[in-house]
């Protein structure tokens, strides 16, 4: 059940058309009182083979260097394209979580971070030398979008389990989590490694060293 008061649930706006290199989705932006945070939805329709399987859903956190600017330190851009595309293929809904720059530091301490990972931090002990929380993330809002859209029994795409356990408390079961793993790069591959062995993320990394430049 959700520990999160009704009277400050998300505001949903008017459903749009949202046309993508990836497809058409419906987009609906989403204002949260509590904080006056602006989210959004995009979502596509099961196709047929699809319908009678709980929809996708990814809960993507905001990452402005990854997203937009295509960053390599990350998995975020990629990860992003990855799951508009299985939620284009399979039906289901993306929920982008603004606010969570930098798993919830926002983008200048995100920064510092990087600043102190290029002195030999990783990305936790980064955050940890700033005085920051590693993830302060909150996914309440992210609850209320998905129980707004009338989707409680879902299919995570997700390689990190505390999403899954965020999402149980506030009353979505999580029926199975799909990995949304990219092939890693020369410049994110300690940042994935953390994420893994300190995090506990989902990740089955090579063993070998990856090439760098593009995925192919």
């Amino acid at each position: 059940m959700s520990t999160r008061n009704t009277t400050t649930a998300v505001v949903g706006g008017p459903v749009v058309q949202l046309p993508t290199p990836l497809g058409t989705f419906a987009a609906q932006a989403w204002s949260d009182p509590a904080n006056g945070t602006e989210h959004m939805s995009v979502s596509a329709p099961a196709p047929a083979g699809y319908e009678a399987e709980p929809p996708l859903v990814r809960l993507h956190s905001e990452c402005l260097t990854g997203d937009v600017f295509g960053s390599y330190r990350c998995d975020c851009g990629e990860q992003l394209e990855y799951a508009l595309a299985r939620i284009q293929e399979q039906g289901g809904t993306l929920v982008y979580l603004r606010g969570h720059e930098g798993r919830g530091i926002g983008l200048a301490n995100k920064l510092a971070a990087y600043a102190l990972q290029e002195g030999g931090a990783d990305t936790v002990e980064a955050n940890e030398q700033l005085g920051l929380p590693v993830d302060s993330r909150d996914y309440a809002a992210a609850a209320d979008i998905l129980h707004q859209l009338g989707l409680s029994s879902i299919r995570l795409l997700s390689n990190n389990p505390l999403k899954h356990h965020h999402l149980s408390r506030h009353g979505i079961e999580v029926v199975a989590m799909v990995a949304t793993e990219v092939a890693p790069r020369m410049e994110n591959l300690r940042y994935l490694q953390t994420k893994r062995d300190r995090m506990n993320h989902s990740l089955s990394l090579p063993t070998t060293t990856p090439t760098e430049g593009p995925n192919e």
